[in-house]
């Protein structure tokens, strides 16, 4: 089992998600979060006065997944969120030890 954790542009989300569904992988953990990479943040105008935005809005998205579907899931991933712009994020795969179903206590991969 692998654990797939994606950054991605806020509104790459549904495209994602879409992407997804269509490979059959249906649960996914979403969160704000607020980041930097090559891009180093940007400036704006508020009020006349420009400031620096360091971090950058991105969401993250989890997703935890048997090993034989990690490379079709990173791909749907990548084919969704990609603009070909600077800031379209990163994809981190790693493992995972044990997984547990808490209503069942099912575990492995009948857990997901």
């Amino acid at each position: 089992m692998k654990l797939i954790t994606a950054i991605i542009k806020p509104f790459k989300l549904d495209d994602v998600r879409d992407a997804l569904h269509e490979i059959n992988i249906h649960g996914m953990t979403v969160t704000e979060v607020k980041g930097f990479g090559r891009q180093k943040g940007h400036t704006e105008m508020y009020r006349g006065a420009e400031y620096v935005v360091d971090f950058l809005p991105k969401l993250k998205i989890e997703i935890a997944v048997a090993q034989d579907a990690v490379e079709s899931a990173s791909e749907a991933i990548i084919n969704a969120a990609q603009t070909g712009k600077i800031g379209d994020g990163k994809i981190f795969i790693t493992n995972i030890e044990e997984t547990i179903r808490i209503r069942t206590g099912e575990t492995g991969p009948e857990a997901l």
